[in-house]
């Protein structure tokens, strides 16, 4: 269930997911939230200077490796402007990060890219739970994946 706060979060991450486009990057964007609310961090997609492990889920994972205690991670929520792609999924399950909710899922990018003939990932595509056992999720947000998928389109269609 996607709550009012969640859909803040959730535009939060889509705002940041423009700048990456803007910036020239791929749309995607993510932040961490405690347990109380506060952001602890937040970033967009740095994969145009070819290292195409720089998703901001997969920061967000390394990141609260480094600062957050154990119970921390667990109580903690991701907020991502698309489902975590298999390799973010296996960080976050690693470093025991709690609940996901995501605006737009990998099925619905994909079938967007497919429809404008634009290049398919290298990497299979998995739903969250078919990578981390028990995943607390949440997603998509139908109103939230259609702006997600203006920016692809803007990416894709230049």
């Amino acid at each position: 269930m996607v709550s009012e706060s969640d859909m803040t979060y959730l535009e939060r991450c889509v705002e940041l997911a423009e700048q990456a486009l803007n910036k020239g990057d791929e749309p995607f964007g993510s932040i961490l939230v405690s347990s109380n609310g506060n952001i602890l961090f937040e970033d967009h997609n740095h994969v145009s200077g070819g290292d195409h492990t720089r998703h901001p889920e997969f920061e967000i994972a390394k990141w609260a490796a480094n600062h957050l205690t154990p119970e921390e991670r667990k109580t903690a929520t991701v907020y991502t402007s698309g489902e975590h792609c298999p390799m973010c999924a296996a960080a976050h399950g690693w470093v025991d990060l709690g609940r996901i909710v995501y605006a737009s899922s990998s099925e619905q990018l994909n079938t967007w890219l497919s429809d404008i003939g634009a290049p398919q990932s290298p990497v299979k595509s998995l739903p969250i739970h078919q990578v981390i056992e028990n995943a607390d999720v949440d997603g998509p947000v139908q109103e939230l994946a259609e702006k997600v998928h203006v920016l692809h389109l803007k990416l894709h269609t230049k």
